[in-house]
């Protein structure tokens, strides 16, 4: 049987490239310009799918999408952008768009897309269920990189539902702001979002911290404290770095996933909450479930939904849009009328590892546009290109291969000075040197958090705590 396909694009070379390309015994094509005219189209047309660019000459395709699901829930909509944006890729699939394509696409991967949707029954599909309008706060989540576009298509159907999601990736990569993301677009959006750093308080302390303490639990419990979890009551928690909860508090998290409820510590009672769990770590849960440090009920439970975030060096294609969004975001904080980055320092950005990802970068732009005294930022006002200023040529991906080319470079020019003053201790100077280095520059890097630290340079936390000792760093 035939199949109706109405598309809606003001570009004609689009709609004569799809509509040639799609086997006219199997399809038959209604073409509209524009946007004003769907509504009235669609039930004489009555099509089995709706393909729909995003801008249109007099109407928004979101909006158009929300009307035609309002009416048609089981109709497959299939938005088509031009301008990559994550903000519309949230929109799209949280509205209910079966799927979000961005231009230049492959006609091959249209009509797969289509075939699929156009296979899937009404009863496999659910009605889209009401939801308040939600504003998407511009450039939250920053990128327009087919990683990211991805990443906010699923934030988009996530957002749909109550269910947990994992937020895995580096540290920096953005895993609380896509958790905010999800919140934001959601039902609960109205409602609190708390979030807590597991890896930032010992046992005792968190357990208090999640669920709160009646008073005289111990002491200095001067009186009754709510938890986190009490006070998100109808919103969302963020556990960031989870990997690092005892298994003690995952028993007491487990719960709360399964039952909704929990007692205070020094609690007799229970109290019951609504709320959605959104977790996050840099850790493989898969190796702690190994060593028996993570239950493995509590992933299965935090895992319905897995969102991996990969780090700036995999998706450099957002690091100029990354840059100038935070270049506005400081100068206007700051005051300044700094406007863009030299040639120079955009290839500088590109070219650079940022093993700190998103959050070295934002640190980086910081620092530049406080330092900057020209309206255009420039090489000299970032210092982690200055201060490597003797070896800009330096491949990090090669050096990631050899650190023997790297620590030569840098030893083989002074090291007849070195040994002129060495007294006959050069190998115990150096190594005790490099070590203080490796571990001041990990604990700067983790923002002090020794969890972290440890992690980044494969030591136990024990380990990394007697060398801090050994070396005198506070």
């Amino acid at each position: 049987m035939q199949k109706h396909i109405l598309l809606v694009d003001d570009d004609p070379e689009i709609t004569q490239a799809v509509s040639n390309y799609f086997d006219p015994a199997d399809y038959k094509f209604h073409t509209l310009s524009d946007g004003d005219r769907v509504l009235d189209v669609l039930p004489r047309v009555s099509p089995d799918i709706v393909l729909m660019d995003v801008h249109l000459p007099s109407a928004s395709g979101l909006d158009l999408l929300k009307n035609i699901k309002d009416g048609n829930p089981n109709l497959p909509v299939i938005i088509i952008s031009g301008q990559v944006s994550t903000d519309n890729a949230i929109e799209a699939m949280r509205e209910g768009a079966y799927e979000y394509l961005t231009k230049p696409f492959r006609l091959e991967t249209l009509q797969e897309i289509v075939e699929r949707a156009i296979g899937h029954t009404s009863a496999s599909r659910r009605p889209a269920a009401p939801y308040n309008e939600v504003r998407i706060e511009p450039d939250r989540l920053v990128g327009r990189s087919p990683e990211m576009v991805e990443i906010a298509k699923m934030i988009g159907q996530v957002a749909r539902s109550d269910a947990s999601v994992l937020v895995l990736g580096e540290s920096g990569t953005g895993k609380e702001l896509v958790a905010r993301a999800i919140h934001r677009n959601s039902l609960r959006n109205e409602g609190p979002f708390l979030s807590v750093n597991c890896a930032a308080l010992p046992e005792t302390l968190l357990e208090s911290e999640l669920f709160g303490h009646e008073k005289g639990a111990f002491t200095g419990a001067l009186s009754r404290k709510l938890g986190k979890f009490e006070q998100c009551d109808g919103g969302t928690i963020f556990l960031d770095e989870i990997g690092d909860m005892t298994l003690l508090t995952q028993s007491k998290v487990l719960r709360v996933l399964q039952e909704q409820q929990f007692e205070r510590v020094g609690g007799q009672h229970s109290v019951h909450v609504n709320v959605r769990v959104i977790a996050a770590t840099n850790k493989s849960l898969v190796d702690s479930m190994k060593d028996g440090s993570f239950r493995v009920d509590l992933f299965y439970r935090l895992k319905v939904v897995t969102i991996h975030l990969p780090p700036l060096r995999e998706r450099r294609a957002d690091i100029p849009l990354l840059a100038e969004y935070f270049i506005e975001k400081f100068s206007r904080e700051a005051h300044k009328p700094v406007k863009e980055p030299a040639p120079n320092v955009r290839d500088a950005l590109l070219r650079y590892p940022w093993p700190g990802n998103v959050r070295e970068l934002e640190n980086a732009i910081h620092t530049a546009v406080v330092l900057s005294r020209e309206d255009q930022l420039s090489l000299t006002d970032f210092p982690i290109f200055t201060d490597n200023a003797d070896s800009p040529g330096l491949d990090y991906d090669q050096i990631k291969k050899d650190y023997y080319k790297l620590f030569g470079s840098v030893i083989d020019p002074i090291f007849s000075r070195i040994v002129a003053s060495s007294e006959g201790h050069i190998y115990a100077d150096l190594i005790a040197a490099l070590e203080r280095a490796l571990i001041t520059s990990s604990l700067n890097a983790a923002d002090n958090n020794q969890v972290q630290a440890a992690q980044v340079l494969g030591v136990s936390r024990n380990t990394l705590r007697d060398r801090m000792k050994k070396y005198g760093i506070l």
